[in-house]
This record gives structure tokens, C-alpha cells and sequence, in this order.
């Protein structure tokens, strides 16, 4: 029998209160448990098909791979995926949440792409042909400076050419979802990636499964999402991975709010000082001097010259 930590006990009590029926799945252990285990890999492969709506070629089966890669000669670096996966024809997929944006976030999905690019080299003499690599990110914030409009979420990129726009290299895929920018309802979901969409964005939510989410894949995402039927290490785990996503996401929204505080502080202050500096443009063509408008306002007799 597993002995039970009493502390890790008391953090389960207190995090799975009853109020959630299911899974958050952009928690660590919600979406391995949803997506990165043999049990659970046709959820991911019915994803992944609604994801590329890729027709004719759709995926049958899929082949976890480790999803830990260490860099060797680079300070030991690891790009640790939350999933990372290749199809029968050869095709490899990594599946990454991101909770929030981060800096160099682009740069960060590029270098992991490298991964399953690297891993494809053969020892000896090699024609340097490699397989489709998919990078999917699923994330839980939209691009800065409104780099897309508001009702587009899927983005689909390919390097092209920058003169006529045709695809140079078609073998390199890079799909990103905002998910915040997803807001259909149960009756608008029409087609499959719609209904992933909706369970991905509400699934933490919900109390039941929609009518809407009759498929069977569904049933069985819905039945592997439910707390209550997991043992207690997994509700341990479980409860571990929320508190850090709740601890992850109270520290940059405090951040965020402190950010805006600031700003707001500070527009006050350029706004007070910008106000002095009209005031002192319309004392000193009022012709007084410049010593009068410095005593006045404050501002340095250069500061007046120069207006």
C-alpha cells in the first residue's frame, strides 16, 4: 500500500473542493493525462486531424517519443515538450500549452521545432531527407500589438518566399491557437476542431458533457477528465499541478496589474509635467522673462530656452 504524506493530503483537500468536476487541461497533469498517454492517444490523434484538417491523409496511429531532449555541447540544455509524438509515415508532432506569453516566445517555439528536425540525422551517409515536423501550440493568451484580428485563432505557418508568397518549404508546419479569441457557443460548434476548441477552452468549466459532444471520442475525453474517478496519488499529482498553475497565473496577473499601475502613475506625471511646459510656452510668449517663468514653474532657465 502506498503510504499517503499528510501534508500532500491536506493540499488535495484544499485545491479539489468539489466546485470543478473535471480536469483544467492546461495544467501539466491535465493535459498529459488527456493527450500524452498510450491510453488516452486517440484523443490526440482525433485533435491533431481536426487541427490540419488534413482529409485523405489522416492520421491512424501515433508513437509517443521521449519528451525530454537534452542538448548535448549547449550547458546541458533540455527542451522538455508536454507532448512529442510521430505518425506511421514518419511525420512528427510536438504539442506544447503555453499558460502566458513569454519573452522571445517566438524564438522559443523555433528553437524547439529544431528537435524533431535533429533527431531524424542517420549515422554514416545520409541524403539529408527528413519527414514533416509539426510544431502546435496551444496557447492560453493572444500575440501582442494585435498581430492577427480579433476573430482569427488558428494560424497555419510555412516559410515562403517573400516575393510571390509561395510556399519554399512545405515540410515545416508551425500551428498556434489563441485560445482566449474563441467564443462559440455550444450551438455554433459545426465541425470537429470547433467542438476541440470548445472542450479545450471550457473543459474546467463545465459540469456535464454537451449534447453537442455526442462523438465517442468525446465520451471517452469526459470520462478521462473526472476527477472523482481518480485514485489518490493521481489527485495528489493533480491537485500539485493546478496550485502551480494557479500560483503560475496569480503571479502574472499581479505583475500585469502592477505594470498598468505604474504606467498609469506615470502618464499622470508626463501629463502634469507636458501641461507646466504649455503653460511656460504661453508665459514666455506672453513676453515675460525668463527668470520670471522659472520662478514661476519651476523648469530650469535651459529648459525654458529651448521651448
Amino acid at each position: 500500500m502506498t503510504a499517503i504524506n499528510r501534508d500532500d493530503e491536506n493540499l488535495t483537500d484544499g485545491i479539489l473542493t468539489g466546485r470543478e468536476r473535471f480536469i483544467n487541461p492546461y495544467t501539466d497533469f491535465g493535459f498529459k493525462k488527456l493527450f500524452g498517454t498510450e491510453m488516452n492517444k486517440d484523443l490526440l490523434i482525433s485533435f491533431l486531424n481536426s487541427l490540419l484538417d488534413v482529409g485523405k491523409n489522416r492520421i491512424t496511429d501515433v508513437q509517443y517519443l521521449n519528451s525530454e531532449n537534452l542538448e548535448a555541447g549547449h550547458d546541458d540544455r533540455r527542451s522538455v515538450f508536454d507532448v512529442y509524438c510521430k505518425t506511421k509515415d514518419g511525420s512528427r508532432f510536438i504539442v506544447e500549452i503555453q499558460k502566458a506569453e513569454q519573452s522571445y516566445f517566438k524564438d522559443r517555439s523555433i528553437y524547439y521545432a529544431t528537435t524533431p528536425i535533429r533527431d531524424q540525422a542517420k549515422k554514416g551517409k545520409w541524403d539529408y531527407h527528413l519527414e514533416n515536423v509539426y510544431a502546435v501550440g496551444i496557447l492560453n493568451f493572444m500575440f501582442a500589438d494585435n498581430e492577427y484580428p480579433a476573430d482569427s485563432y488558428r494560424h497555419v505557418i510555412k516559410l515562403k518566399d517573400v516575393e510571390d508568397n509561395h510556399v519554399f518549404y512545405d515540410k515545416l508546419t508551425f500551428v498556434y491557437l489563441e485560445m482566449p479569441k474563441f467564443n462559440k457557443q455550444e450551438d455554433e460548434l459545426d465541425t470537429m476542431f470547433d467542438k476541440w476548441m470548445f472542450v479545450l477552452h471550457n473543459l474546467s468549466r463545465l459540469m456535464e458533457r454537451p449534447k453537442a459532444l455526442q462523438e465517442r471520442v468525446f465520451k471517452k475525453l469526459f470520462r478521462q477528465a473526472e476527477i472523482a474517478q481518480y485514485d489518490e496519488m493521481e489527485r495528489r499529482q493533480y491537485a500539485s499541478s493546478l496550485k502551480e498553475y494557479w500560483d503560475y497565473t496569480s503571479t502574472l496577473d499581479t505583475a500585469y496589474m502592477k505594470g498598468e499601475r505604474k504606467g498609469r502613475e506615470e502618464g499622470r506625471a508626463e501629463g502634469r509635467a507636458e501641461g507646466i511646459l504649455d503653460i511656460a510656452r504661453k508665459m514666455k510668449s506672453k513676453g515675460m522673462s525668463v527668470e520670471e517663468i522659472a520662478e514661476m514653474t519651476d523648469l530650469s532657465t535651459e529648459e525654458i530656452r529651448r521651448l
